[in-house]
This record gives structure tokens, sequence and C-alpha cells, in this order.
């Protein structure tokens, strides 16, 4: 007989009140309302006269999730908790980018506990966190505390300077830097303080580019440095690498918490051991963690939310406040941070409202009402951009690098999730119902898209398989509903430790035998003909032993941070060598160490200056790079300088645009 495994219910079970607890019908008190309110004052104060404003994130997240009523163990509890809580400061952004208080710790994280106290008044609720934990929770946080062992480990013990080397493996990170950057400066959203932004970020992006991720890791720096204000560049470089890092950890073990979640109570012992170390092997072991490497740092973001939200909606295990509260958080953090993964959120949310109907049943105007003006807030800043600055065609078919998802994996899993959800014991069950509607319309989306790539441009580029990684996580967190179909395990006999010991066996077989099939781990076992094993040879691997780090940035690194960047002010062009991607790379870095990231506009001319190192070069090539730097001086706001690795080439070029009356300070500069 078929059995729902994701249901909708007004109040979980375990969680209506009893003797003793404030329920629904009890008399609201408000001492209690005034004690809540004063403390949601007076901890963010406390805390910032000591300068321990960091600890205001464990506070928010307790405090959500002593009020809400999903999941009923602890960590599914703190998951839910912690991403209701991104949700709401992204959308509460909107609100922070335009009071007078900007970024503040205290103001910001005030309101978010006065919401949450007069919230849990309102609803009658008692502060309550369920202790229980579950076997496969160690398989989630394992996944996280390894992840993140192997992509901090090559930057651990290094200075700010010398982690320069990691954190300057892309153009893409430098632009999400200055982004980053501008929010921090200007205290808010960028879009809302264009003028201002421009200083720090390249024009149109202040206007068109999501910028949830960058937000809310502006907020959460300034919760770490316990100030408004962004302090040194190179501090904040590394600050946000280290964000960055996380993020991708993070990722990791939201995608194994979210195939857990998707698999229910039901998905327990063996079987859950040998979902969460699937996922998490294949993310261990696949071409994912080339992310950090490209500095995909908002589509890393955002893939984390979208595994949560479309977790937390394929089995809604919860009432119809929360319910609505998680479709919010999901909307508003998926679409700020990555607006391309909005619609997979659209698509599932659109799924829940018809495959669980039933259960809104005389509420179904006000959740309706409720999502639509959410729906409204979290297509703000989209809609913002379109009507502005963004070409919605031109953009979507951008070329550039990409990290491609592993074909097999991605389709496989795929046809095994619609193989499971059409099963006769699924498919009348509302997860199955939900995950056979978000595989069938996840892949009409990336069909779609692939096809209108394929007629317009002929190929598949940059944003489709950024799509793609999106299916990717859909096919990873269906194997939640893929374990089920797993033969549970008998009951084993005997006492209590023998029964443990029984399961602990099966979990850990499970758990090697995924991380072998699915992460090339030979535990061991001497490769055949002499050939580094899968595992050695992925991506995340390679990151950890440097193999991916900038190596010819080091001496430019050394050169800006050291000496050359002192007190710098206006525009600084770096010709340190005839490399021109190298000096491009160089003059980027400067203008984010010196919190000028918009000046890069024009300053993308040094992409073709090839002049600058010792060796000589024709002089037709050193006509056409004095051209193209003419171009990039005459874009500054002001006379730049230029910094020039070669004392020649600096005598000549010093000439040269003083002959033609070219305003630039150029300086020999050479490479330590």
């Amino acid at each position: 007989m078929a059995t729902s495994s994701a249901v909708l219910t007004r109040e979980p079970v375990a969680d209506r009140p009893g003797p003793g607890i404030t329920g629904p019908t009890a008399r609201r008190s408000p001492s209690v309302l005034a004690a809540a309110l004063a403390a949601s004052w007076a901890v963010p104060l406390l805390l910032h006269a000591v300068a321990l404003d960091v600890l205001l994130l464990p506070v928010l997240v307790l405090t959500i999730a002593a009020l809400i009523r999903v999941g009923g163990g602890l960590l599914d509890r703190l998951v839910v908790a912690a991403f209701l809580l991104c949700g709401a400061v992204m959308g509460l952004g909107l609100l922070f980018s335009v009071w007078p208080w900007g970024l503040a710790p205290v103001p910001g994280a005030g309101l978010l506990l006065t919401i949450a106290s007069v919230s849990g008044w309102l609803a009658r609720r008692r502060p309550r966190i369920p202790l229980r934990l579950r076997g496969s929770d160690a398989l989630i946080a394992g996944t996280v505390a390894v992840v993140w062992h192997y992509v901090h480990h090559p930057v651990a013990g290094k200075s700010a300077a010398d982690r320069l080397a990691y954190f300057v493996t892309s153009e893409d990170r430098m632009g999400h830097f200055s982004y980053f950057t501008g929010i921090r400066q200007v205290g808010g959203y960028a879009f809302l303080h264009q003028d201002a932004a421009r200083t720090y970020m390249m024009t149109p992006s202040e206007a068109v580019y999501p910028q949830g991720s960058h937000f809310l890791l502006a907020w959460i720096d300034a919760l770490v440095t316990s100030s408004a204000q962004a302090g040194s560049a190179l501090a904040m470089t590394n600050r946000y690498f280290l964000y960055v890092l996380a993020s991708y950890a993070l990722f990791c073990g939201a995608l194994v918490w979210a195939a857990r979640w998707i698999g229910g109570p039901r998905l327990r012992g063996w079987r859950a051991a040998a979902v969460c170390a699937t996922v998490a092997a294949v993310m261990m072991s696949g071409s994912m963690a080339q992310l950090i490497e490209r500095g995909f740092d908002s589509e890393t973001i955002g893939l984390l939310f979208l595994a949560v939200a479309l977790a937390l909606l394929v089995r809604p295990a919860a009432g119809r406040t929360e319910f609505v509260l998680v479709a919010a958080a999901g909307l508003i953090a998926v679409t700020y941070v990555y607006n391309l993964y909005g619609a997979l959120v659209g698509i599932a949310l659109a799924a829940v409202l018809l495959v669980h109907r039933r259960r809104f049943a005389g509420r179904r105007v006000p959740v309706l009402a409720a999502l639509a003006g959410v729906t409204l807030v979290a297509g703000l800043p989209s809609v913002f951009s379109v009507l502005t600055k963004l070409d919605v065609a031109k953009t979507s078919n951008l070329a550039g690098p990409m990290v491609i998802p592993d074909r097999p994996v991605f389709i496989g899993l795929g046809l095994l999730a619609l193989v499971a959800a059409t099963l006769p014991v699924n498919r009348r069950t509302g997860t199955g119902q939900m995950v056979l509607a978000l595989v069938l319309g996840a892949t009409a989306m990336i069909g779609v898209f692939g096809a209108w790539q394929k007629y317009t441009i002929g190929y598949y580029s940059y944003y489709f398989e950024k799509l793609t990684a999106a299916g990717l996580v859909i096919a990873l967190l269906s194997l939640g509903l893929i374990g089920l179909m797993l033969p549970p395990a008998g009951m084993t006999t005997g006492t209590a430790l023998r029964r443990r010991a029984d399961l602990l066996l099966r979990s850990g077989l499970a758990t090697a035998a995924a991380l072998a099939l699915f992460g090339g781990v030979q535990w061991g076992v001497p490769s055949g003909w002499g050939h580094p094993s899968a595992w050695y040879d992925s991506s995340m691997l390679k990151w950890t032993r440097g193999e991916a780090r900038n190596k010819d940035i080091a001496p430019p690194v050394r050169a800006l941070t050291g000496r050359d960047l002192q007190g710098a002010t206006s525009p600084v062009i770096a010709l340190y060598s005839n490399d021109a991607f190298l000096n491009l790379q160089s003059t980027f870095l400067a203008q984010i160490l010196t919190k000028q990231g918009g000046t890069m506009v024009g300053l993308y001319e040094v992409f073709y200056v090839k002049v600058g190192g010792a060796a000589a070069v024709e002089e037709k090539e050193y006509q056409a790079s004095l051209g193209h730097l003419k171009t990039a001086i005459a874009s500054c706001p002001a006379p730049p300088t230029v910094l020039v690795g070669d004392r020649k080439t600096a005598d000549r070029i010093r000439q040269d645009l003083a002959a033609a009356g070219t305003g630039a300070s150029v300086v020999h500069a050479p490479l330590p």
C-alpha cells in the first residue's frame, strides 16, 4: 500500500502544544513581548560593544529555529532556519539599502530579531528546538568538513597577499569581489545606488547583475568586522575568499542534506548512508569543484540555495505558515543570487500548489496572495535590470569559460529519478509526483534553452552549462527518492549494542561502496598501469595540490601590495611584462585593491598592451600597444599611474605619452 512521503500538515503532530506550553488558544502576554523586544535590541548592542557581532549569526539562526516548526531533528531545523535567515536578509536588504544605517550590524540584527519576536508572539509559540540527531547527520557534517579541508588546505597558513595567487584564478572572481566591495562601500544594493556604485564596479553591472550573494556576504562581513566600514581592500579580499571557499563546502553539504530530506523519515540506516555518500562522492570528485577555480562565486551560492529550496518544495513537510515562509525565502534567495535559477523554483512552486492543492483548502486565497506578493519582491531586481540596461537575448548567448557538469551522472541519475517516480509505490505519493514534475519541468527548460542557443548561435554556450549545473543538482537531490527503492535492512536481533554495531557496519560499507563507485576512491588498492586513481585526478584534489593557482601573478602581487600601491589614489595601469593577459590581471588587481574597480571598463584595453617587460618587441607591436594604452588612459577619470617593469620601456612610454599630450605618470617598477 502506497503511503505519502511528502505532506503539508496544518501543524506537525510532534509540535502541537502540550500541557504547560503556550498554544494557539492561549492568551498573549504583553510582558513576554516586551521582554522579547528588549532582548532583540539588548543582545546586538551588547555584542557590538565587545566587537563580537559575528555571534549574532548563531543567535539569529537559533532564534528562528526555535520558532518555526519544520523538521523533527536538530540539523533539519537549523538548515531551514539558516535558509529563512538568508532569504530575509536579502529581502530586507531593499530596506537596509535606503535607510540611514546601511549595513551597520546593530540596526539590521535588531530589526531581524524584532520581526522574529513579534512573529512568535503573534503565533503564540514558545521557543523550542528539537535536539534529536540522526546517524546520517554525521555524513552531512562530514561532507562539509572534508570539502572545507580540501578547498582551504592550499591557503592555510598563508598571508592575505600570498592567497591572492589562488584568489586571482579568473577575472570573474575579481569582478564578483568588486560587486562585494561596491555594496560594502555604498551600504546596500548597488542597483539602488548606481551613481556611487560605478566607482567600484564596471558599469552596467551595478544595474543588471544579480547582487544577492554579494549583498549577503557584505552583510555577513559587517558582522565579522563589527563595522559598517569595509576597511583595507587586501584584508577584504582575504575574507571574501574564505567566504567563497566556505560557500562551496556548504553547497556540497546542502546537497547531501537535500537528498536525505527528500527521502524523508523512511530513508534511514544503510539506505540513507548510501544516498548521502553518493551525493558527497559526486560533488567531491566531479567537475563542480572547478566552480572555485573559475571564480563562479554567484553560481556556487545560487546552486546552494536552489538545492535547499527545491528540497523543501519537493517534500513540503510543514504547516501552511512555514510553507509560505520557505517558498518566500526560496524565491527571493535564488532569484536575487542567480535569477536564471529562479524559474526552476517557480516550476517547483507551481507543482506544489497543484500536487498538494487539497492541503490549501480554505486558505487558498491568502496563500496565493502572499506568494504573489513575494513573487513581485523576488522579481523586482530582475525586472529593474531588464527595464534599464539588460539585453536578455544577447546576455543569454554570451561566451565564456565553462564548468561542464558530469554528463553521465546528470543523465543517468535523471533517468533513474524518472524510473523511481513512475513506480506504482511512488507515483501516488506527493514526493513521487513532485520529483516527476521537477525532473520533467527542468528537462523541458534545459532542452528549450539549448535548442534556442543552437538556433541562434549554433552551439551551446556559457549559460547553457550553468543551467545544466542546476539539472545536476536536481538529479542528485532526486537520489533521496531513488534511495527508497533500495531494500531496507531487516531488524537485527540481540542487544542494543549489537543492533547499533550492525547498523554502523552496514552504513559504513554502503558509504565506502558509494565513494568507490562514484568518487573513484580505491581504498589503498594499487591503480592499474600505474595511473593515479580518478579520485586523485579530480578537480578538487588538483585545487588542493595547488595546481589551479595563478603562478604568474605572484610577482605582480608582491610588487603591488608591498610597494606600488602605497598611497595610490588614482587608477593604476600595471605593465610588468609583455604578457598582455598578465598585464590585464595585474591592472584589474590594482583597481580592486584601491577600490576603483569601476575604472576597469576602459582599462580592459590593457588586454592588448604587450609591452612592459625586459624582452624587446617589434616596432609594429610596440606602436599597437601604445595606441591601446592611450585609449585606456583616456578612459580614466583622473590621470593614472602607469607601472612599467622594464626601465628602457618605461622611459620610451613616458616620452611618447608626453609627446602625444597624454596625461599619465609613468613609473619604472621592476618585478621583485
